[in-house]
């Protein structure tokens, strides 16, 4: 879709800054001082990168790059290197052995048929390894993900939404898109197909079935403007059923555990 954006503008400057200062309050609030961020090589990640390293020392932040069959680091190793970040900081971790340990035991089949078992698998190994670090650092792990991430329900509970904090979590997708050419992150990372890396040529649109940039428009639509299915649709969004249906189906994810 190239239609303009139904989004309303955000002003770049008082949204990076409202961040900043939200990531050092919660700090100095908990009294901590070391943070932890996975870091996957895209927009997400980096951007979180960018914005945290405008209150915390480089020397004070730990990077893991987790993966399960190669690693994806030639983007972030680059980034990291241009930005003078200590070799000692920087840890790059395969999962592979510790995933493939606990499928054979819980039976997860390495075809198809289970992939996304697998998947929320690597997400949950990934959790531990970062809330190690983070233990190991006294740190607060730093959470990347964004806002229709959220609202669609994409993403594995108890694992890549497990965090101690999220500072972009309230910006949509193409939000966070805007902002990171605002912040100068390079070309090749902003212009990746986003993807969240639990199996090969995976990539988030292409298992959503539809953009980023029409689900944020509808999503908007849907819940802060109150429209209709059939007002939204009316404004030619063409998957508008399947992204409100995606997002009704998973609101269980932010109402468990259940309780009295």
């Amino acid at each position: 879709m190239k239609n303009k954006s139904l989004l309303p503008k955000i002003n770049l400057e008082k949204e990076k800054n409202k961040i900043v200062n939200f990531i050092k309050k919660t700090l100095s609030e908990q009294k901590i001082q070391n943070v932890v961020i996975g870091m996957s090589g895209g927009i997400d990640s980096t951007l979180s990168l960018y914005l945290l390293k405008e209150v915390v020392p480089l020397k004070n932040i730990t990077v893991t790059h987790l993966y399960y069959a190669e690693p994806q680091f030639a983007n972030v190793k680059k980034l990291l290197t241009n930005l003078n970040f200590p070799e000692k900081n920087i840890h790059l971790i395969s999962i592979k052995k510790s995933v493939d340990i606990t499928s054979q035991t819980l039976s997860i089949d390495s075809s198809n048929k289970d992939r996304l078992r697998k998947g929320n698998l690597s997400a949950r190994m990934r959790m531990i390894a970062l809330f190690d670090l983070a233990k190991v650092n006294k740190a607060l792990v730093l959470g990347t993900e964004n806002k229709s991430e959220n609202l669609l329900g994409y993403f594995t509970r108890f694992g890549d939404q497990a965090s101690d904090i999220e500072p972009i979590e309230h910006l949509y997708k193409t939000q966070v898109f805007e902002l990171a050419k605002y912040m100068g992150i390079p070309p090749d990372i902003i212009n990746q197909p986003p993807s969240a890396g639990l199996w090969k040529n995976q990539t988030d649109e292409i298992e959503l079935g539809f953009t980023y940039e029409e689900a944020d428009q509808v999503l908007y639509l849907f819940l802060e403007k109150n429209m209709t299915m059939n007002e939204i649709e009316k404004n030619r969004f063409k998957n508008a059923e399947k992204i409100i249906k995606r997002y009704e189906q998973n609101k269980f994810k932010h109402e468990t555990p259940y309780t009295l």
